[in-house]
């Protein structure tokens, strides 16, 4: 198979995810943007909500990527029973993981106020998380419904629903936000009712989509079923996953709450410029997701030399797009970011001087959040979970965040060092994880 046809087959596979995954982050902006331009302490609220939401919810999702290549191997060798199998204890440990978090985001004040955010933002996000909290049960149903459509290479079934989902979400906060259409005036509550509806809406779509073109996976037949083994194969290459996504996301969520330290401005300035970062990066995490798949294929049917060759073009991939992004972030920011904020609005000067100088950052860990997060695909892909958890922990947690603490307080950088510190928790997880694939990895696959 020649690099071309690895490219075509990619981005075949990719480009759905990739328009889903864009999708979705335009569900979080259009949040972030109609309550930007409803009031300023509403958006800060609304941003530390949603990053602890976030958080919560990609931790559960580990067991949706769990599914991915344990479906697409499955696939590879003909089993469908063992595909429907991991499927649906992924949903199992999915739902379950969903209802235990939902007490602590309805309990979330005292969190707030003890990490050192203000009395009122910390209300604000607590009335958004007993709304918007109950949407994680639906909302990782939809992760693993997804994981499972991708791995069958079912992927424009996923892009459609979430741009319908888009669409819906954006209706839904236009109407309760701002009371427009006869709608109460409900503020952060409406962007709240607003998500979980949409979560709902996508859980269904894609339930239907699964029962009336998959008949023969049979997958909600019998559902209540518990199936010990697969549940237990779903769990162990799912909670290292799980952790990994903790990790990262919970890098830019501590970033949130150190911002939330120099007050809403800045919190308002880093939740525009990480939402114009992270819709970039979804362009990334879809050719990543789809690289897990082609990787699980290639393990299904231990071709090594088309494995090691499709993630030499996954990778180089993801560095051209790198490069694109760079170059609008750093020619263009003011303009981005005036995107979300009035032109009346009083501290719109402020908050604008502060996002440039945050996407100018943003910029420049473009290429080593990539670069991760490629790397992080293949080997999930080749259900290699334990060691990658680590390796992303060390350097998420032992170098990024204290690196983003002592740049942004003890050297007075603000929210400048705080994003340092990202730039550099990222740069050594690509490093690290780049030569666990190359390394290791491929050696140990070799001699199997």
């Amino acid at each position: 198979m020649t690099r071309f046809s690895h490219f075509k087959s990619l981005f075949v596979l990719g480009l759905p995810l990739i328009g889903s995954n864009v999708a979705q982050m335009a569900i979080t902006a259009t949040d972030t943007l109609m309550l930007g331009r409803y009031d300023v302490t509403a958006l800060a609220a609304a941003t530390l909500a949603g990053s602890i939401f976030f958080t919560l919810f990609i931790v559960g999702s580990g067991f949706a990527w769990a599914v991915t290549p344990l479906v697409a191997a499955a696939s590879e060798e003909g089993d469908i029973v063992q595909a429907r199998r991991v499927t649906r204890m992924g949903l199992w440990l999915s739902f379950i993981y969903g209802a235990i978090m939902l007490p602590p985001m309805f309990f979330s004040e005292p969190l707030f106020l003890l990490i050192g955010q203000e009395p009122e933002v910390a209300a604000l996000a607590q009335t958004y998380l007993r709304i918007a909290g109950w949407g994680i049960l639906p909302a990782l149903v939809v992760m693993v419904l997804k994981a499972f459509l991708s791995a069958l290479e079912h992927t424009p079934i996923i892009l459609w629903v979430t741009i319908i989902a888009a669409i819906l979400n954006a209706l839904i906060n236009y109407a309760l936000i701002f009371g427009n259409w006869g709608a109460p005036e409900l503020g952060v509550q409406g962007a709240a009712i607003a998500s979980v509806a949409v979560q709902l809406a996508s859980a269904v779509l894609l339930g239907v989509y699964v029962t009336a073109k998959l008949p023969a996976f049979a997958l909600f037949q019998r559902i209540w079923r518990r199936d010990g083994e697969a549940l237990g194969t779903v769990f162990r290459l799912g909670w290292p996953i799980g952790v990994t996504s903790f990790a990262e996301t919970g890098l830019f969520t501590a970033s949130a709450i150190m911002m939330g330290w120099l007050g809403a401005v800045p919190l308002a300035a880093h939740g525009i410029a990480l939402q114009l970062a992270s819709m970039t990066f979804m362009v990334h995490l879809g050719l990543s997701q789809a690289a897990t798949v082609r990787a699980g294929r290639t393990w299904g049917r231990k071709d090594i030399a088309a494995l090691k060759t499709g993630g030499n073009v996954a990778v180089v991939s993801s560095l051209v797009f790198a490069m694109i992004t760079i170059a609008a972030f750093l020619l263009f920011p003011e303009v981005l970011i005036s995107f979300f904020v009035d032109a009346d609005d009083s501290q719109r000067p402020e908050i604008l001087a502060i996002g440039v100088g945050l996407l100018a950052l943003a910029a420049l860990f473009q290429l080593v959040d990539g670069a991760q997060v490629m790397a992080l695909g293949l080997l999930r892909g080749v259900q290699d979970t334990r060691v990658p958890m680590i390796l992303a922990s060390l350097s998420y947690w032992g170098l990024g965040l204290p690196a983003g603490y002592v740049l942004g307080f003890p050297l007075g950088l603000g929210a400048v060092g705080i994003w340092l510190g990202l730039v550099v928790g990222l740069a050594m997880a690509a490093v690290l994880l780049l030569g666990r694939f190359y390394g290791p990895t491929l050696r140990r696959l070799s001699a199997v």
